[in-house]
């Protein structure tokens, strides 16, 4: 066997991210398999973008040995830079793909695709017939087996599981180089990097929702191990992580983890955790975290706030813990098994408020939490949209701080309680949903956003993403970074610092920071504060400006022009 390709679908899971700027563990695991089998083979990292711009050649994947489709979301989800494959596309790209085995690994294996919230996962039926080998449980242990035993198709067990995560630790490590092949490879990538896997609620069962204690007790991966992956991925280039692959950062190494649902924390095991990864990738740009569980941060403030203290002592500024709320209606979080009440959500964002929202260097606050309402869960009635409303609003009126609110639409997964209620109560909700969702953008994520970023926030290292017509969608790096919209259609994949000058619901408007006014484009002038079309025009028919006065002197109004003084540099090397 000469040749591997893996072609990386994205993927969305309860805990872990694989759509651009992520890179899921998936590939790098796969690819460590097959390392760890045969050095020697070669390994072709394709995304789904590439092929749909056919950026590469068709016969990459036709002359290989093993082509393996990593695919399917069980969550739903917004993208900006890639979006997850269509089981149309797998159709397109498989039907006609003979001489390679097929294998298809991933969420869709697991589940079938859920393409989007308030629908049902789709069936894999419709296209397994054109995979050779469907690997519902752990891809790299399966195909590990698969390459051991020299490809025969009887002999694996394609739904066999790791036995314990430490088992992973040499796959890790040797699939880090599969990286290298991304196309945002370094400066746009983010790698997610597991902890554990598994959930303590699985004692109790679980969320109703969560594909996640179906996995079973927390089973954690060695400090060392995270470490050494973490070093490995840092040597190769990569410089921005996320310690995201989790059900609870709160809960890594957890006292009597298996035991107990809310179990202790261990601010000792994530200090180290932490210190070790700074050690191993002194220079990196981003560490962030993701999900976290407010009712633990409730039941154990001391240990939890030695924890963010932790986490802030060595990650980078704009870092959220995503906390899963999914509702605050008392029915709701009893047939649903919720992890927590209202007053716990609120004592834990009142926690994480008052450790983590002083301003870091990026301009952001340095760790806030962000919070995940789910609808269309068991109990769920009109007054459930009423109380997750209030309880919005006290947040609002208690002046706190919160990153992110997502209002998603449950998705029921095969093997979770709500797969047997399907999307009824949705249906039953939808017009409730659409007016609460407008109530909350208009509302209370505004004037959340304007406490979190006012007017004259310098916002740091933003990346521009995507054009929309004559204006580019932008991105800092990092976990659920808030959307910037600059004015103009600037180089994509550049990275500047802004300063925000007004809000959309869910969005700021920025500029470059300082604007170079002698070189700034016609739409981007027009939308400075208080210019509009015809000063613009007046600004374009006198540069370039040799002074600051040069521009105070091309504008009708003293006072718009001063104010804009803050705003731009004159470039006197355009003079030249």
């Amino acid at each position: 066997m000469k040749k591997v390709v893996i072609i990386d679908g994205y993927i969305d899971e309860p805990t872990c991210l694989g759509v651009p700027p992520y890179i899921s563990p998936y590939p790098r695991y796969i690819a460590g398999a097959v390392k760890n089998y045969d050095s020697s083979i070669k390994i072709f990292y394709i995304t789904i973008d590439q092929l749909r711009e056919n950026k590469l050649s068709s016969q990459i994947i036709s002359n290989a040995n093993i082509v393996i489709l990593i695919a399917g979301i069980s969550v739903p989800g917004r993208y900006l830079s890639g979006f997850p494959i269509s089981p149309r596309e797998i159709e397109y790209i498989f039907k006609s793909l003979f001489k390679p085995i097929k294998i298809l690994c991933g969420p869709a294996a697991k589940s079938g695709f859920g393409m989007s919230g308030g629908k049902k996962p789709v069936e894999i039926s419709k296209i397994v017939e054109l995979f050779d080998l469907i690997f519902e449980g752990d891809c790299e242990i399966i195909l590990s087996d698969f390459l051991e035993g020299k490809l025969k198709f009887n002999e694996i067990d394609t739904k066999k599981c790791r036995k314990q995560a430490k088992d992973i630790r040499n796959i890790a490590i040797n699939g880090a180089k599969v990286v290298l092949q991304h196309p945002f490879f370094p400066d746009f990538l983010i790698a997610e990097i597991e902890t554990y896997r598994g959930c303590s609620r699985s004692i109790v069962g679980g969320c109703s929702f969560c594909s996640e204690p179906i996995k079973g007790k927390p089973d954690f991966r060695p400090i060392k191990d995270i470490v050494d992956e973490i070093g490995a991925l840092y040597k190769i280039g990569i410089r921005h992580f996320r310690i995201g692959n989790q059900p609870c950062i709160f809960s890594y190494m957890a006292e009597k983890a298996s035991e107990c649902e809310f179990p202790k924390p261990n601010p000792a095991a994530i200090e180290k955790l932490f210190r070790g990864i700074r050690s191993s990738a002194p220079e990196l740009k981003t560490l962030h975290v993701d999900n976290a569980n407010p009712g633990i941060i409730a039941r154990y403030p001391d240990e939890s706030i030695k924890i963010a203290k932790s986490i802030i002592r060595y990650h980078t500024p704009g870092d959220v813990a995503a906390f899963g709320v999914e509702s605050v209606d008392p029915v709701v979080i009893e047939k649903n098994n919720l992890k927590a009440s209202e007053e716990e959500v609120l004592s834990a964002i009142k926690l994480l408020n008052k450790v983590g929202a002083k301003i870091g260097a990026n301009g952001l606050p340095e760790l806030l939490p962000g919070i995940n309402f789910i609808f269309g869960l068991m109990g769920e009635t009109k007054k459930t949209f009423n109380l997750d409303y209030l309880f919005l609003k006290r947040i609002l009126d208690k002046n706190l701080l919160i990153r992110r609110i997502n209002l998603r639409q449950v998705i029921p997964n095969p093997g979770t309680r709500m797969e047997n209620v399907g999307t009824k109560i949705l249906r039953k909700h939808k017009s409730e949903f659409q007016k609460f969702k407008r109530k909350v953008k208009e509302t209370i994520e505004k004037p959340l956003l304007v406490r979190l970023v006012p007017k004259g926030t310098v916002l740091k290292d933003v990346i521009t993403e995507k054009h929309q017509g004559k204006l580019t969608f932008s991105r800092q790096m990092g976990s659920y970074p808030l959307l910037v919209g600059i004015p103009g259609v600037l180089k994509l994949h550049q990275s500047f610092n802004v300063i925000v000058t007004d809000y959309g619901y869910r969005s700021v408007t920025a500029f470059p920071y300082p604007l170079d006014i002698n070189t700034a484009k016609r739409e981007t002038i027009e939308a400075l504060p208080n210019i509009g079309k015809k000063r613009a025009i007046r600004i374009l028919a006198n540069r370039p400006f040799a002074t600051k006065q040069d521009f105070l002197d091309a504008i009708d109004d003293k006072q718009t022009a001063e104010s804009l003084l803050d705003y731009i540099n004159i470039n006197k090397n355009v003079m030249e």
